[in-house]
Formats: structure tokens, C-alpha cells, sequence
């Protein structure tokens, strides 16, 4: 608790010193003009005394500055004009700030922009624009905001096509992807192949590598915020499209007009239902998914405002037989996976103040996993029925409270406090038998586990001087399981020091508990994700890590981040030699290890947001390990995601005002993979292979390119827009998966590849 107390202290003193005896506020929200929707990040600053802050979540901002004349402030957002208004600086102010979307798209010159990168305290953060998400090359015409994320440093996609996310050297299990606040624990359809998040829902996207402030905890890795889209105030709207896969629609507008709205979205495949005509015979089988998006805001006062959302999505595979075998009877066989998410949120967000916010959230969250086989026969007059099950899953329900609190121009402060309680459901299967002979029905595996999570946290964006700049908080959680409490004090710390208006540098360092594991097999190209708590046995996870860096943002708008960072990781877990999720008479304690991992290397990014011409550039060099005492002999192994050069590349140009052109085209370091040395034969005759060291073998590296072309045009009240595009469109062949084949004494490698150039076409519209 020393920490926690000297933190508190220093944070009291540098606020008692910034609040001034003459001085007024200047309140108020920042939204879309058009649109009536809110704008998270837009800029409020006043330029000629060179102070300013940001909106939250909400759009709410505050600046508190010295009373006396007249002063000038300014509002300004990417894709927006600027705003402009003169204060009286004699009383508080109340200022709702509206933002036209800006009409001319010519290339602009930036000088001394406010909400640049350098002049930012938050280092290893970075924002995706849905619009450059929704212009990239799309994986068979589905827009995927996780591949996108994947394009960025320090972020390294799982296999060929999938939409895994291992950030700096962690797992899947280490990345805390939010949605409109709420965890979603498994983010993927098609088996990986696509992200459950249908961009034209979403509002934004915030990627955290590092340097993470103190509201947030719970993951090692890294922090996706996304946020879906408020719905238009004024007009009722939509979009949608059609692609080769699936097809969506998304509509929003106004409940009351200007006080109140909706947004609905909704996507489905249709493979199942084009895959039936080629059905043969008595086997029907057939995969989808869809996902259904909701939320209504509601304007209640001035200072009161209600948020309800949520998400309901799927991913069904079934398979169905039947045999008639005339007078000796007849049979059924049906089987099925199935896999999806819930998530509900209701928030209610009230300003005390001009200084202070403060946002209650309550939000229930599940994820679950189903396999079933069912066989129904009659063979002379004997009926049987057998069904087995096995399920898996999570489930959270939350209540949490967040303040934001603006003291002064030197201040931003965030404190909160939070409780879940999880339910986690590590496998059960379900065996029932009725026959005319006997009738059997039971219940075996590991019994639910219940937890509770409480957490607070306090945090300041503190500006020391000019040039000087930190971000300094502490986050505690307290953790109970099975009469157990296990708690960690977290500290953060971010540093900006400006060298010039143009470049800074930056450090930071965090401390990262994780009460939470995932049980994943690779052998099985299954969603059998496993959610365990922390137990006696198997201890929280635990992270550090330290990063320097350089920020710049040139006078064109470009922005370059340089960023060179060390973590270490504790208690990370992996499935024994053999063990998988199936054998559920056993704990799932008693199949893991217990081990550490390291990450350490350096990042290049290079991201261009305006003009004619936008796009991004990333480069990363790293190493990643892991080490266990029963694995590898005890010695330290690369991680399977391990890659020594990362590189991507994506630009959009918009040629005209009805043609625009993208492209990407990435490289990464093969995947370290274990394989045989060689071969012997044993004593029973059986040829047995020889292991060298764990992961010690490299695939070929991965490279391809996708390119895409936009064609649209304005209609009466609407647009349409064809899209031509094509994945690997140099068709080539990187590795999915390396297998061994020995004949006749001679032991050679072959690959299996996934996808060839795959082209692609797709009809959407907006109206």
C-alpha cells in the first residue's frame, strides 16, 4: 500500500497547486453537426495561452483557465473544419460545440497541431480511422477490423487468413478487446477467419500496445477499445452491402428528434444456403454465422444522458445423415458446433459539474462453446437414442463507476471502481442413452467456477510545464476464488518531454496482472477456448514493461513513431505434452504448465491520415521466448509467434471523385515450428522420430499483396459503390501448415498452403 499512498500524495500535490483563486470554466460536448453523434478525441484548446484537452468517451470536455479578457478557442477533429469562437472570459461557459465535416479533401498544411502525436502523454497507442478500415483490400469482400489492427507494429497475425492478434509477444488470451466497454472473450468467426465486429457499426477504434493508463486492467498484452456508432440524432439512415460471402445493413436515426436515437445492424453468410444445391444423396450438412448489433441513447437533461447497446452473434456448423433401410429399420445421425457471444451494456453518464463526469456502467457478458452428435436408430422393432454433449464457456456480470475530473488546464484525472463476477464453465460433457433396453443419462467434468473481481484505479494526465508532460496512476484488483483473495497493486507511469512543436520523447513503464487463463490447443482448428480463473495451483499472470521512444509529425500531416520496449511475462500456461480439452475426468489444473515468457525489439510507424493520398507503414524487429521447467528440457524456446521481421505496408489514393485505388502488402519472419531431426525404428518395428529443440525450425517466411478498386457514384438521396478485389494477387503459396514424411529411410518436409489469389466483388450502398 506504500505505492498506492505515495502516488495518491503526489497526485493531491500537483492538483492543490493548479486551481486557481480567479479563474472560469469552459464546459461542454463536441458532436457531428450533421449527424447530432458525439466525437471522442476532438480537440478544445485556446492557441494563444497553448492549453487544451481532449473529449472523452462521451464528448464531454473542460478548461478551466485564468478569468480576465477575451480569448479565442478552437475545436478541431480529423475529417472535420475547424471550429472557432470568442470567450468572454469574465463567468463559467457552457459551449456545445457542432463540426461540419470538411468539404475540401485537398491535401492541407498542419501547423502546430494540438492533438498531434507528440504533443500526446500516451505513448504505444494508436487510432484506426473506420473509414481507412473500410477503404483497405478486404479478405473476400468482408471488411475485418482485427485483420486491419494487424497491419499495425508489435501486432503479429495468428495463421494465413486468421484474424488472431498476439501483440508484443503475448498470447490471445493477453489482449482485452472492449466493445462499448464490455470484454468480448472470443472474437472470431469461420474458425478464425473473420472478427465478429461489422464495421459499419462501429464508431472507433484505439489500439494500446503499451504504456497503459491506469483504467484499464485485467490483460498483459494490449487494450482494443472499440465503440459502436451513437446513431444520427436528426435523419434516418443506413448502409449496407453484398459481397460473394455475406451480406449486411445497418440503420440509424433519430427516436426523438435531436434528443434521442438508434443504430441497428445486422450481417449473415449465406455459404449454408449456397452450398445446398450441391447436395448429394441423404447428407445435408452446412456453416454460418451472423451478428446483430444494437444501441439507443437517450438525452434525459442537460447534464444526463442514457446509453443502452449490445451484440448477439453466432457461428453454427451442422451436419445431417439419414439411412432407410426399409423393413430392418432406419437411422439419424446429426452433429453440430456451435459458438458465440452475448453482451448487454446500460450506461447512464451525468456532468456534477463543468469539472466533473462521471459515467455508471453495468454490463453482462457471455461467451459459450457447444459440440453435439446425436445417432437415433430402429433395427427390429429396438429403438435407441444417443446424444453426447460438450460445452464450455464464461459468463460476467459487472457494475462499475468512472469519474473524470478536470481541476484545471494542468489536470486530467480518471479514478473508478469496479466489481464482476465471473462464472466459468471449464468443460462438461453430457452422455444421454434411452433404448428400449436401458436409459442412461449423466453428467461428467469439471463443475462451474465462481468468482469475483473488484478493481479501482486513479490516474493524472499531469502537464508539469511547456515542454513536460506525465501520465502517472495506480490500479488495484482484488480477486476471490474458492475462499481464496488474491490482489496486485499495479503501477503505471507515461512521460512526453517536447523538444520542439513538432517531435517529443516519450517513456513508460507498467505493471500488468491478469487473473484470467485460456486453455488453447493448436493441434485442433476448433474455438475450444478454455476460461479458467487463477486457483492455489496456478498463479495470476504477471507483466512488466518499459518503453522509450520518439514522436513526430511532420508539416504535411505525416506522422512518425519511433518505440524500442522490453517486457517480461510470469506464469503464462500451455497444455502438457498430449493433454487437450477433451479429457474432462481430469482438472484442468493437472494438464498445464507453468512457465515465463520475454518480448523485447522496436517499432516503426509511419501513418499518413489527409489528402488525396493516406495510409501507414510499420516495421518491427523482435524477440519473443518462452521457458518452462517440464518443456524443452527447461531451456528457453522461441515462442510459435516469434518473428525476427515484420513488415507492412497499405495506401489508399482516391484517384477521382468516383474511383479510389488500395493496396497492402505484408512480410513477416516464418513461424517457429517443431519437427524431427530424423528417424529410428523401435522395438516393436515402429519408426519413431527424433526432436531436436522445441520450435527450433523456421517456416518459410510469409509474405503477399492484396489489392482493391472502388468504384462509386452519387444518386439521388444515395450512393452505391462497386468493389473489385483481390487477396495474394501474386498467388503466393506461404506455408499453413509443415508436416515430415519418411520412405524408405529418407525424411522430407512438405507444406500445406490455404489460399491461392483469391478476386473478390462486392455491391454496397449508403443512403
Amino acid at each position: 500500500m506504500k505505492n498506492m499512498k505515495a502516488i495518491l500524495s503526489l497526485v493531491l500535490l500537483l492538483c492543490s497547486g493548479s486551481i486557481w483563486a480567479q479563474s472560469i470554466t469552459i464546459s461542454g460536448y463536441v458532436s457531428e453537426k450533421k449527424s447530432g453523434e458525439r466525437l471522442l478525441g476532438a480537440t478544445v484548446f485556446i492557441p494563444d495561452r497553448n492549453i487544451g484537452t481532449t473529449t472523452n468517451t462521451y464528448g464531454f470536455y473542460s478548461l478551466t483557465i485564468p478569468a480576465g479578457a477575451n480569448t479565442e478557442l478552437r475545436a478541431t477533429y480529423i475529417g472535420f473544419a475547424p471550429f472557432t469562437q470568442t470567450i468572454t472570459g469574465e463567468k463559467n461557459v457552457t459551449l456545445n460545440i457542432e463540426l461540419d465535416q470538411a468539404k475540401d479533401l485537398k491535401e492541407v498544411v498542419v501547423t502546430a497541431q494540438k492533438d498531434a502525436i507528440q504533443t500526446r502523454t500516451q505513448m504505444s497507442a494508436i487510432d484506426l480511422p473506420i473509414e481507412t478500415i473500410k477503404s483497405l483490400p478486404a479478405f473476400m469482400g468482408e471488411v475485418d477490423i482485427l485483420k486491419a489492427i494487424q497491419l499495425l507494429p508489435g501486432v503479429q497475425g495468428g495463421n494465413e487468413g486468421t484474424s488472431g492478434l498476439y501483440v508484443r509477444g503475448g498470447g490471445p488470451d493477453q489482449n482485452l478487446i472492449l466493445l462499448d466497454g464490455v470484454p468480448v472473450y472470443n472474437a472470431s468467426h469461420l474458425f478464425g477467419f473473420f472478427s465478429v465486429f461489422n464495421a459499419d457499426a462501429i464508431r472507433s477504434v484505439e489500439v494500446i500496445k503499451g504504456g497503459f493508463p491506469a483504467r484499464y486492467g485485467g490483460r498483459l498484452s494490449s487494450v482494443i477499445d472499440i465503440n459502436m456508432k451513437e446513431g444520427d440524432k436528426n435523419k434516418l439512415h443506413g448502409e449496407g452491402g453484398i459481397g460473394l460471402i455475406a451480406s449486411r445493413l445497418m440503420l440509424e436515426g433519430p427516436i426523438q428528434k435531436g434528443k434521442s436515437s438508434f443504430m441497428v445492424s445486422g450481417r449473415r453468410t449465406y455459404i449454408d444456403v449456397l452450398a445446398q444445391p450441391l447436395m448429394r444423396g441423404n447428407l445435408k450438412s452446412g456453416y454460418y454465422f451472423y451478428d446483430l448489433n444494437g444501441k439507443a441513447n437517450f438525452k434525459i437533461t442537460e447534464k444526463d444522458h442514457i446509453y443502452i447497446s449490445g451484440y448477439f452473434g453466432n457461428d453454427k456448423f451442422y451436419a445431417r445423415q439419414t439411412e432407410d433401410n426399409g423393413t430392418w429399420g432406419a437411422s439419424s445421425f446429426n452433429t453440430g458446433l456451435r459458438w458465440g457471444n452475448i453482451t448487454a451494456v446500460g450506461r447512464w453518464n451525468h456532468e456534477f459539474s463543468p469539472k466533473l463526469f462521471g459515467n455508471l456502467t453495468t454490463y453482462y457478458s457471455q461467451y459459450q462453446f457447444l459440440i453435439s452428435a446425436q445417432n437415433k436408430s430402429t433395427f427390429t422393432n429396438v429403438n435407441e437414442d444417443y446424444l453426447l454433449k460438450y460445452t464450455s464457456g464464461i459468463n460476467d456480470k459487472a457494475v462499475k463507476y468512472d469519474f473524470d475530473f478536470l481541476p484545471g488546464p494542468n489536470h486530467f484525472i480518471k479514478a473508478g471502481v469496479g466489481y464482476i463476477a465471473h462464472t466459468y464453465k471449464p468443460g462438461a460433457q453430457q452422455i444421454k442413452l434411452k433404448s428400449s433396453v436401458q436409459d442412461l443419462d449423466t453428467t461428467f467434468g469439471v463443475k462451474d467456477i465462481n468468482a469475483g473481481e473488484i478493481d479501482g484505479y486513479i490516474e493524472d494526465d499531469i502537464r508539469i510545464s511547456s515542454k513536460l508532460k506525465a501520465n502517472l496512476g495506480v490500479h488495484w484488483t482484488g480477486f476471490t476464488v474458492r475462499d481464496q483473495l488474491y490482489q496486485a497493486i499495479q503501477p503505471r507511469a507515461g512521460l512526453r518531454y517536447l523538444l520542439s512543436d513538432e517531435i517529443s520523447l516519450k517513456a513508460s513503464y507498467v505493471q500488468m496482472n491478469q487473473f484470467i487463463h485460456l486453455l488453447t490447443n493448436s493441434s485442433i482448428g476448433l474455438p475450444t477456448d478454455l476460461w479458467v480463473p487463477v486457483t492455489d495451483r496456478v498463479p495470476a499472470q504477471k507483466s512488466h514493461q518499459a518503453a522509450i521512444g520518439a514522436a513526430y509529425t511532420h508539416n504535411t500531416g505525416i506522422e512518425i513513431s519511433v518505440e524500442g520496449y522490453y517486457k517480461t511475462m510470469e506464469n503464462v500456461l500451455e497444455y502438457k505434452e498430449g493433454a487437450s480439452f477433451f479429457n474432462s475426468s481430469t482438472s484442468w489444473e493437472d494438464k498445464v504448465e507453468i512457465g515465463k515468457g520475454k518480448s523485447y525489439g522496436g517499432e516503426l510507424f509511419l501513418q499518413k491520415k489527409k489528402g488525396k493520398f493516406t495510409g501507414m507503414l510499420g516495421y518491427t524487429l523482435s524477440w519473443t521466448t518462452r521457458q518452462f521447467d517440464n518443456l524443452n528440457n527447461g531451456e528457453e524456446f522461441p515462442y510459435r509467434y516469434d518473428r525476427r521481421h515484420d513488415v507492412k505496408v497499405a495506401g489508399i489514393y482516391k484517384l477521382s471523385n468516383s474511383i479510389e485505388l488500395s493496396a497492402e502488402w505484408i512480410y513477416g519472419t516464418g513461424n517457429a515450428i517443431t519437427m524431427p531431426l530424423g528417424m529410428y525404428q523401435g522395438q516393436d518395428g515402429q519408426e519413431v522420430a527424433i526432436y531436436g529443440s522445441r520450435n527450433g525450425y523456421r517456416m518459410p517466411a510469409y509474405h503477399r499483396g492484396d489489392v482493391s478498386v472502388k468504384f462509386w457514384k452519387q444518386r439521388k438521396g444515395w450512393e452505391r459503390a462497386w468493389i473489385i478485389s483481390a487477396y495474394n494477387i501474386y498467388n503466393r503459396m506461404n506455408p499453413f501448415y509443415v508436416y515430415s514424411e519418411t520412405n524408405n529411410g529418407k525424411t522430407t518436409f512438405k507444406q500445406i498452403s490455404l489460399f491461392p489469389i483469391i478476386p473478390s466483388i462486392s455491391y454496397q450502398f449508403k443512403f
